[in-house]
């Protein structure tokens, strides 16, 4: 499996063209996602979202999963 990301605006007709690279053959099946980033509109309301973070059970699983994945790491020393 692989991953290609492209960044794009949204045009005025709402149409995206996608680019595939060329070693792709031809009639390969492929899966198109879209995921839109709503950008938060202020300051206050990106402070919003982090206050509320603190309580959304998915992000702080997922806090406790990373800092499991580094603990072995933190106790070995750098060389």
């Amino acid at each position: 499996m692989e991953a290609i990301k492209q960044m794009v605006r949204i045009p005025e007709d709402h149409e995206i063209k996608i680019k595939i690279p060329y070693y792709i053959p031809e009639n390969e099946v492929v899966e198109v996602l879209l995921i839109v980033k709503k950008k938060p509109a202020a300051f206050k309301q990106k402070v919003e979202e982090l206050k509320e973070a603190v309580r959304d059970k998915v992000f702080l699983d997922d806090l406790r999963d990373v800092s499991e994945d580094f603990k072995a790491l933190d106790l070995e020393g750098w060389a």
